[in-house]
């Protein structure tokens, strides 16, 4: 069987897309061949994995490239199914090539903010694949809840002391107003002021404009709660130093606003590092003490995540390799490959 598969790039050790080598392996295996078609990739590919390139200095030229690259793949031989990875677009730009040949496109997205490209892309696709189905920001019967794909054999169930000074938390994630890093800052101060030796570390990219003048703020918020040395505003880290970061940390911090499926939380109790987090999606896989809905709230989940047993560790841990774990996740797209085809 022959897969294509569209990512914007493929990097192990981007911030945000390094987790989709992981994915790209794991497809590999069930496979016989896999052609990744991305502006650029890097690292070694799974002997059974081509790439073609669309990059280019304006989006229409990349959209005409990427057509291009998937005309000639055609040619050389037609795929059992096409699957994009988190752009709407290229999945629009692919039906036209591939529906009168009956293959499948499928659309693996999880992100809360779409534009129009999701909701003109669906009428052309043959299944939306996420984590669950509040994690796509559109009524479709077409969603499918698949589940995370966290390579579970990156983390080490972390072992920490629950009477370690002082308690460190983390925010991961890029500097924009939806990660509500700024509800963490005053979360820590809330435990500072209750008498808890705390810091925070936040790492996150700059990726789009806006992202700097968010840092700048929070900067500035950091020294209005009298914060300094107590919370660290940084960049982000290459992907395959997250199991290492984490390993260092005693409670994840995620804040984003809405309904979002953050990869991190999954990564988190991979690692045994119990998370407390916002978003509805996680209700049924976070128990109600360890989400919130303000700064006051999060402080109170991040003494309750602490207190969090060690077995109770060990079994999210056990869950996400279950249903969340990156094997999981590529047998999901190969049955709804096989179901199309």
């Amino acid at each position: 069987m022959k897969l294509v598969f569209v990512t914007q790039r493929l990097d192990p050790a981007h911030p945000t897309l390094g987790a989709t080598s992981a994915m790209v392996e794991a497809l590999a295996r069930r496979f016989d061949e896999i052609v990744v078609v991305a502006a650029s990739a890097s690292g070694p590919l799974p002997a059974n994995v081509r790439f073609r390139s669309f990059a280019a200095p304006v989006r229409a030229l990349r959209g005409l490239r990427f057509e291009s690259a998937l005309a000639r793949e055609i040619v050389r031989g037609r795929p059992d199914a096409l699957l994009v990875h988190m752009s709407p677009v290229y999945a629009l730009l692919a039906a036209p090539l591939l529906r009168p040949l009956r293959v499948p496109v499928l659309l693996w997205f999880t992100q809360q903010q779409a534009g129009r490209a999701l909701a003109r892309a669906e009428p052309f696709v043959d299944a939306i694949l996420s984590v669950d189905r509040r994690s796509v920001p559109l009524a479709s019967r077409k969603v499918r809840a698949i589940g995370h794909g966290i390579d579970t054999g990156e983390f080490a169930c972390a072992n920490h002391s629950t009477s370690r000074e002082p308690l460190r938390l983390l925010s991961l994630g890029r500097y924009a107003e939806v990660k509500r890093h700024d509800m963490a800052l005053r979360a820590l101060r809330l435990l500072l002021d209750e008498g808890i030796a705390a810091e925070l570390v936040v790492r996150g990219e700059e990726a789009l404009p806006g992202d700097a003048l968010v840092r700048v703020r929070l900067g500035a918020l950091l020294r209005e709660l009298g914060l300094e040395g107590r919370a660290h505003l940084l960049d982000a880290v290459p992907r395959q130093d997250v199991p290492s970061l984490l390993a260092r940390t005693d409670v994840l911090v995620n804040a984003t606003r809405g309904a979002t499926a953050d990869k991190v939380v999954f990564e988190a109790f991979a690692a045994c590092v119990p998370a407390v987090a916002a978003s509805p999606v996680f209700d049924a896989l976070l128990p109600p003490e360890l989400r919130f809905a303000d700064a006051e709230g999060l402080a109170r989940a991040i003494t309750a995540a602490v207190a969090l047993p060690a077995e109770h560790r060990r079994a999210l841990r056990e869950r996400i390799e279950r249903e969340h774990s990156v094997d999981h996740w590529a047998d999901a797209v190969l049955a709804c490959t096989l179901a199309r085809a």
